[in-house]
């Protein structure tokens, strides 16, 4: 289950990703914004690189939580929380021991 980008994900990993990029994705339309948009507000040249992160192709990348964070209406606190319990979830259990993340799913459509 471990989702280190240095190592091979097996399909826990895949589904945390995939998950994190629902989560993601549901947080930016709640907003109104495309994906274009997100791109634009987060400084990506592409808004394919949103695209795959939603996919759970791809990740966020560290050095960006705080724009990110800011462009979907969150504190960075909660939206690295939050991120850290789909993309490293013993880390997030390490540290906030077992406990939900702080900002759920996103809920059943």
């Amino acid at each position: 289950m471990y989702t280190h980008p240095q190592h091979k994900a097996g399909e826990d990993g895949r589904r945390l990703r995939r998950e994190a990029g629902q989560w993601l994705r549901d947080l930016r339309t709640a907003r109104g914004l495309t994906q274009r948009q997100l791109a634009d507000q987060v400084g990506v040249a592409y808004y394919t690189f949103v695209s795959q992160i939603e996919a759970g192709k791809g990740r966020v990348p560290p050095e960006s939580y705080q724009v990110w964070a800011d462009a979907l209406g969150l504190p960075v606190a909660d939206f690295v929380r939050t991120l850290l319990a789909y993309y490293d979830p013993f880390t997030h259990r390490a540290l906030f021991g077992a406990v939900e993340p702080l900002v759920p799913p996103s809920p059943e459509r």
